[in-house]
């Protein structure tokens, strides 16, 4: 089912270990450029800036040709559906014919072209069976077929390239999906729960097979979007598009569109959610799974007061900070007390290069943002100045 062979994907992460060992001095330059010849793959890859910038234009390219088509050819309702469908069957095809042929690995092009195909997935469904009407309260049950779809094919995508944010649109689109079986948020908080719980146990059941191979990470991130996905679900003040009348006017409109048993339930779930969270990120030594529990913790002490009603104030960000800060250092220094620095296997010492990629990365997205916030403009020269003597 996996598009890429197992060997393949082995080879490349053993290439990124090398890497890693190489640069925090682990390996001397020999043992790595011997390591390296050893670890020599047939897939194609590219560094993070490439991979963003052959995305962004293989996406202006295919909808520009979509678009030129329609102009052109200007069809009516239901053919307009039908093209789309035709052009999400030719996009899932040339990401299919660039890694089996080209052996694409993470370029940006195939990327693009899963992304396009579930894209005129959803569109040609919509405007081919449903005549182009968009999503309401009360929808018709048929049109339950476009998100599922979506999320189905969204999976199949992450099965098939690998793609983690493939599984994150499937749990997009699942969130779409109690709206057409149930009019009540609660119901509908629920049934977005209960999905994304058994999507947990399905990956807590698998993942141990795959511990010490190349899918150990992808296991990781998924059950940590999971684990996220849940506490977002439960969490009623998150849910309001108007947080900040919601939070800093000390309205009560989220406690009054639930049921009260429910909504104080939500709220006893959503402070033992952390800790559970926390607990098996620690058991698992999973550092995804760890930063989602420190994330919904967070979370927690962000939405505790316009649970209970209370009025929020302008230094609470400063005290959560200050509290934040505090359990960092402690942590830390606890850490660092412990034997070589280390305790029950953790420790506050930096082991592998995996942080300068991700800084790398960040470095690449913030100069595509804002380039003339980083580039110094040109100095104007003065009639006044003069060089040398």
């Amino acid at each position: 089912m996996r598009l890429y062979t197992a060997s393949s994907e082995e080879t490349l992460r053993a290439r990124r270990l090398l890497t890693d060992w190489a640069g925090e001095g682990f390996l001397t330059k020999a043992q790595y450029q011997r390591l390296e010849q050893e670890t020599v793959s047939e897939l194609r890859t590219t560094n993070i800036f490439l991979r963003l910038i052959l995305f962004l234009f293989t996406l202006i390219s295919v909808g520009g040709a979509a678009a030129l088509f329609f102009v052109v050819s200007r069809p009516s309702q239901e053919t307009t559906g039908i093209f789309f469908l035709i052009f999400a069957a030719l996009c899932y095809a040339a990401a299919e014919a660039a890694v089996s042929q080209a052996r694409l690995y993470r370029y940006g092009i195939e990327e693009a072209l899963t992304v396009c195909s579930v894209g005129f997935l959803c569109a040609g469904m919509q405007s081919a069976f449903f005549s182009g009407r968009l999503y309401s309260p009360k929808p018709d049950a048929a049109q339950l077929m476009v998100p599922a779809a979506g999320a189905v094919f969204s999976l199949w995508i992450w099965r098939r390239f690998g793609l983690w944010y493939a599984f994150l649109a499937a749990m997009i689109f699942v969130i779409f999906l109690p709206g057409y079986w149930s009019s009540s948020h609660s119901a509908q908080h629920v049934i977005v729960a209960v999905f994304y719980g058994a999507g947990l146990i399905c990956v807590a059941a698998v993942r141990p097979r795959h511990r010490f191979d190349y899918l150990a990470d992808a296991y990781s991130l998924v059950e940590a979007f999971l684990w996220l996905g849940i506490y977002l679900a439960i969490n009623l003040q998150l849910s309001s598009l108007d947080l900040r009348a919601q939070w800093w006017g000390g309205s009560t409109r989220a406690a009054s569109e639930f049921a009260r048993s429910f909504y104080w339930t939500t709220w006893v779930l959503i402070w033992c959610l952390p800790p559970v969270v926390l607990a098996r990120g620690v058991r698992q030594k999973d550092r995804f799974v760890i930063a989602v529990g420190a994330i919904v913790a967070i979370l927690t002490f962000v939405s505790n007061k316009p649970y209970l009603g209370w009025k929020r104030h302008t230094w609470d960000p400063m005290l959560l900070g200050i509290l934040l800060t505090g359990v960092a250092l402690f942590i830390r220094r606890w850490l660092a007390r412990g034997p070589a620095g280390i305790r029950y296997g953790f420790t506050a010492a930096r082991l592998s290069g995996k942080d300068k990629h991700w800084m790398n990365a960040g470095s690449a997205v913030l100069g595509l943002v804002s380039p003339q916030s980083i580039t110094p403009r040109p100095q104007t020269s003065s009639p006044d100045f003069r060089c040398g003597v």
